[in-house]
């Protein structure tokens, strides 16, 4: 199964090529190769998640490991591998990157303006969310996170739309260049983090099983730990560093933004997880109650700034903001129920936030606005776009039989035991949610229907389809969780510090 793993990250990086050959003129030749490698990415990544045996020990499944360079300088004899394995944590995470990629082929599908390109970057973005995920070398976890983050500058930039405020635009290269900025910013710590790290461990090598077995001094812990908790942290939308999400969410074309939203948001919290909480337990046992204060804030913040907006897109962004509190709420009770629930969380929100982005663009495609005021009975007229969004919303506020809630009473739970103060203002948080929820869906899909969108028509069989995949998984993890959670709960008994 270890070639299962390589091939994740090698079909997006090959099929990259492949577009490059395709003359521009068959556009259409262009989409169903991007078809037929993002089915075999979805495919892959269920066979993963499926074939994961949770039967404790170090969790770490299909381990692939291939020398790349050693014995140079200060580099030992593994020093730097190409070291592959999935365990619990990371295998539903390959399972959300494959559903979302799979349907945002789909969502792109009526991408007219040099399609060619845009499918050769988001498949290299896609190539590098595989690689963090699965890599267990940091040196090449880096890379690939470097990998998912820069194309995300182009896919904005070039396909993105601008979004106007009265006499105010904010254009698409600002939402670009916003996001790059503070994306690398954070890197700039990861980098120094890392090599603190190397240095610090003494062993001569990246490889993070190595690099794990050994005792950190407890003050270079405490010294480092922000380095990579801030570093992976921005990404993850930690406030105040959160500010770059929502204008990066609104300028992009839909499919990024599912993938920006629904899957790259999650590799800061998996960065913060697989590095900074397993590598430093008594770092991370000194900063938790920052982290858990920031988390808690950009929960609340996120949610009462969705209540704010009018535009649907700005909505969802910062509702994604509020969500990933959650995750680091999860995170910062360093106890394996809020663990649990901050890894539920990451695939939960990943599949409702893609099919709400999806369902935002279906319908910007048509009307060509967002503002959510302007519209009014549109059930009427497009009642699967009106119920897809929704099972999203639903979900999004926690209705029991839906993802979101199976996530956030890990969550709730695990912080009630560690901070009841904050486990109180995550749960008015949750309820806020609730508010700009059952808000949008009353002022923009119910009540009386307003005839300026009488042309519109139903989604596309495309958006139709990516919006089921979408849904089946909400349900699937809704309905039947014990999969993700026994999977998850393997690993994440094996970090050290955890209560």
């Amino acid at each position: 199964m270890d070639w299962v793993l390589f091939a994740l990250i090698a079909i997006p990086a090959a099929t990259v090529p492949v577009f490059m050959l395709i003359p521009s003129r068959y556009p259409q030749l262009v989409r169903n190769v991007a078809a037929g490698s993002g089915f075999a990415m979805f495919v892959l990544s269920v066979l993963v998640f499926v074939r994961y045996e949770f039967t404790g020990g170090s969790g770490l499944r299909f381990d692939l490991q291939l020398d790349w360079l050693e014995n140079v300088a200060f580099l030992k004899e593994n020093g730097i591998t190409y070291h592959l394995a999935v365990d619990g944590i990371s295998a539903p995470l390959v399972l959300l990157t494959g559903i979302v990629i799979f349907a945002g082929v789909f969502i792109s599908w009526n991408i007219e303006h040099r399609n060619k390109d845009y499918f050769v970057l988001l498949f290299l973005l896609v190539s590098g969310v595989f690689g963090v995920f699965l890599s267990l070398d940091l040196f090449f976890l880096f890379f690939f996170y470097e990998l998912a983050v820069l194309p995300m500058y182009l896919l904005i930039a070039v396909w993105g739309a601008s979004s106007n405020f009265g006499t105010f635009t904010r254009t698409k290269e600002y939402g670009a260049m916003k996001l790059v900025l503070y994306l690398v910013g954070g890197s700039v710590l990861i980098f120094i983090g890392i090599f603190a790290t190397f240095v610090e461990a003494g062993q001569g090598t990246f490889d993070l099983p190595v690099l794990g077995s050994v005792t950190y001094d407890e003050t270079f812990q405490k010294t480092f730990f922000p380095f990579f908790a801030l570093g992976f942290g921005v990404l993850a939308g930690l406030w105040p560093f959160h500010t770059w999400s929502p204008d990066g969410h609104v300028a992009a074309p839909t499919a990024v933004s599912m993938l920006h939203a629904g899957v790259l948001m999650k590799l800061g919290a998996f960065g913060i997880l697989r590095v900074a909480i397993t590598l430093f337990p008594e770092g991370a046992e000194f900063w938790a109650p920052v982290l858990m204060t920031l988390g808690v804030t950009g929960a609340l913040y996120g949610a009462v700034s969705a209540l704010a907006q009018r535009d649907l897109k700005y909505m969802v962004g910062y509702s994604s903001v509020s969500h990933m509190g959650f995750v680091l709420m999860g995170l910062a009770t360093l106890t394996t129920i809020g663990v649990n629930g901050a890894v539920l969380q990451m695939f939960a929100h990943g599949v409702m936030t893609a099919l709400m982005f999806a369902m935002v663009g279906a319908i910007y495609d048509q009307a060509h606005v967002r503002d959510m005021t302007v519209f009014g009975g549109l059930a009427q007229k497009t009642p699967r776009l009106a119920g897809f969004f929704a099972i999203a919303g639903l979900s999004s506020l926690g209705l029991p039989g839906l993802a979101g809630f199976v996530a956030e009473f890990h969550i709730f739970v695990g912080t009630f035991n560690t901070y009841p103060w904050a486990g109180a203002l995550g749960i008015l948080a949750a309820a806020i949610t609730a508010t700009y929820i059952l808000r949008m869906l009353a002022m923009a899909f119910f009540g009386p229907f307003n005839e300026r969108w009488a042309q519109l028509k139903e989604m596309r069989l495309g958006e139709q389809f990516g919006g089921a995949l979408l849904i089946f998984f909400i349900a699937f993890m809704g309905i039947w969780p014990a999969p993700f959670i026994d999977r998850i709960a393997d690993s994440v008994r094996a970090i050290p510090g955890l209560s």
